[in-house]
């Protein structure tokens, strides 16, 4: 199933990166968030993505188009570097469409815009390229089939330390307590789609606005909670909190597990070293080889 991945966006709230490069490439160890969104797609079989680019484009394309695989991946050095055994791989079988689709777009007109790359699609996916969750995946799309409606997202407890207050007419303050402590839920992305879902929306439109309030009087928007893991990269804190927790290896979107980085399948790709020479990746069940001179 194809998975379209709103990348556009400002990031005015992290704007300690978002000035200098696009919000979903602010890293997490050493790659992107928007790798590690990637790869737990990937995990569960879903490798066809669609970016919608806007702000610093250039530079999530130019991401890709230098991709090293050896710096995730464990490999052997030889013949002075002229030869790479990788015995991993993270992106040889992903299918990935770059589309610009504008500037300051909202997400609904981002989304409009990759249409035409969605014809003959039943369903697909789609999320905002900050979050990660642990969200098991299978179960969601379990859910969404047996609901038989036309758009999901999922639902999440809110990671940030708001607290909610109840007072009465006069002001008098009834209680205070942390968001999280009650039954609160807000909208995490993580969306499911059918291709009516375009029927729904008008040029201009923001998708959460006024086409699900459409698909909420026809009943047609569902739900689904996931009480686990999920957190958004919106603000430097938020960066932060992504780093400790990578430094210390508590991980829990990180739901791959190392026999899921051998890929099946053949590619051949030819890639130019610093001094000129032409290398042949040679991508081919467990053990892809940079075979030099090929």
């Amino acid at each position: 199933m194809k998975v379209v991945l709103f990348c556009g966006g400002l990031g005015t709230r992290l704007r300690e990166y978002s000035d200098t490069i696009p919000k979903p490439m602010a890293e997490i160890g050493f790659r992107p968030i928007i790798w590690h969104l990637m790869k737990y797609y990937a995990h569960f079989g879903h490798r066809d993505f669609i970016l919608c680019l806007g702000h610093r484009g250039d530079y999530i394309k130019r991401y890709f188009l230098d991709y090293d695989e050896c710096l995730s991946n464990d490999f052997v050095l030889s013949q002075g570097g002229r030869k790479v055994q990788l015995y991993n791989s993270d992106i040889s079988d992903w299918t990935i469409t770059f589309v610009d689709t504008g500037q300051n777009s909202n997400i609904g007109q981002r989304l409009k815009a990759v249409e035409k790359h969605l014809d003959g699609d039943e369903m697909f996916m789609a999320n905002y390229a900050d979050g990660l969750s642990d969200l098991n995946l299978d179960d969601y799309l379990s859910y969404f089939r047996h609901q038989d409606k036309i758009a999901s997202f999922l639902s999440v407890r809110p990671s940030q330390s708001f607290h909610r207050v109840a007072y009465d007419g006069s002001g008098i303050v009834q209680d205070i307590s942390p968001i999280d402590d009650g039954d609160f839920w807000i909208n995490g992305g993580y969306f499911i789609f059918r291709r009516e879902i375009f029927d729904y929306m008008n040029e201009g439109e923001e998708l959460v606005v006024e086409p699900f309030q459409r698909l909420i009087a026809q009943r047609q928007l569902v739900t689904y909670r996931n009480p686990g893991f999920w957190a958004c990269m919106d603000t430097f804190k938020e960066k932060k909190m992504f780093d400790d927790m990578y430094a210390r290896g508590d991980m829990p979107w990180m739901v791959w597990d190392e026999l899921d980085l051998c890929h099946r399948g053949r590619a051949r790709s030819q890639v130019e070293m610093a001094n000129g020479d032409r290398v042949t990746l040679d991508r081919s069940a467990l053990v892809p080889i940079y075979n030099y001179g090929d």
